[in-house]
């Protein structure tokens, strides 16, 4: 093992580099994620992680190459921020079973079969705690206050390591549980989506997982159609938006879902809708409740004006504002001639339902 230990030693070269190409062999879209830099790197972290690991079978103690696993991993996630951490994860994993392929293949001549039998251990741990890693991720104090936490955090999860079969069997499992519909959007859905775009404003998740994530979600939703859409109806109307030209709508959507799913009649109208369009929706439709939101501040003067728009065209309709905008405000809405303001989509359905009661 000494001799693996010494980075002049040419058998030690020799396995570095079957490791640094059986990896590019195996996983072919490395030639398109590293550069040439990425790559020289590549070939030093070869070396690291075996001296690592060679210290650890030295002293016979896994925790040594586990703990390196799992700094080397969060440094990766940190500097190759182009990638997903799950891809990186994928990435690594690879490299340790190659790792122990190849050191036992080729080690035998330095390496005794105990130290062997080692290397595979270790490795193999390494592995666990780098599947492991990918949704250790910091939540924030609003993803985990509340019920239903342990539904929440399984299903990010199943979010973050791309598993939309397991995201959805989450949710089922949660809805056959009894959980109300209501508590589903609002405590899980609302709530994991919020955090994944946390997530991805502190470059912890790539923007394509965000995507990703939106997309399994609005299938989720999707499968609660049938029950919304069947339930009896309040003759009630409501007109919902997302104001700006932003493309964050599914805390809208979700809204407009639990209202349809309360006996109202919705009209989602989506996002970047032009200020005329809005007003020529609310003569079509006629509703009672007109809900709009914003997810960034700089939409907040947009929103204002739609607001000053909607009172001269139809003074009597009610309007309800909400969004992530508002969270860091002086309680602007207070200054606006707005019916409610709710950042819980269930209290502005009770209220709503209380206003309109005959």
């Amino acid at each position: 093992m000494s001799l693996l230990m010494n980075y002049n030693d040419q058998r030690f070269i020799k396995i570095a580099q079957f490791i640094f190409e059986e990896q590019f062999r195996r996983d072919p879209k490395l030639e398109e994620e590293l550069d040439d830099r990425r790559k020289r790197l590549m070939y030093d972290d070869v070396i690291y992680n075996i001296s690592y690991l060679m210290t650890a079978v030295h002293f016979s103690d896994s925790k040594i190459f586990e703990g390196y696993a799992l700094w080397i991993y969060e440094l990766l996630c940190y500097i190759m921020k182009d990638l997903d951490r799950d891809r990186i994860m994928q990435h690594m994993t690879d490299h340790y079973s190659i790792m122990s392929e190849i050191l036992n293949s080729h080690g035998k001549e330095l390496l005794t079969e105990d130290e062997l039998k080692k290397v595979t251990e270790y490795l193999e741990l390494a592995v666990e705690a780098t599947k492991k890693a990918v949704t250790e991720v910091p939540l924030s104090k609003l993803f985990m206050e509340g019920e239903h936490f342990e539904v929440r955090k399984a299903y990010l999860d199943a979010l973050i390591t791309n598993q939309a079969g397991h995201a959805y069997e989450v949710i089922n499992n949660a809805k056959n549980s009894g959980l109300p519909l209501t508590d589903i959007y609002e405590e899980i859905l609302t709530k994991v989506m919020y955090e994944v775009g946390s997530l991805w404003h502190q470059n912890i998740i790539t923007v394509d997982k965000e995507h990703y994530a939106t997309s399994v979600t609005q299938t989720v939703m999707s499968r609660f159609y049938d029950e919304i859409f069947d339930r009896p109806r309040k003759n009630r109307a409501l007109v919902s938006c997302s104001v700006g030209s932003e493309l964050h709508e599914m805390g809208i959507r979700m809204l407009s879902d639990i209202f349809e799913y309360n006996g109202w009649d919705t009209y989602y109208l989506g996002a970047a809708l032009p200020e005329s369009a809005l007003l020529h929706a609310i003569d079509e439709y006629k509703p009672d409740l007109i809900a709009l939101s914003v997810t960034m501040p700089p939409y907040l003067p947009v929103c204002e004006s739609i607001v000053k728009a909607i009172r001269k065209h139809q003074p009597d309709v009610k309007i309800a504002i909400g969004g992530q905008a508002f969270y860091n405000t002086d309680k602007l809405w207070k200054k606006w001639d707005v019916d409610f303001y709710s950042e819980s989509s269930k209290d502005l359905v009770q209220w709503a339902d209380n206003s309109f009661e005959k």
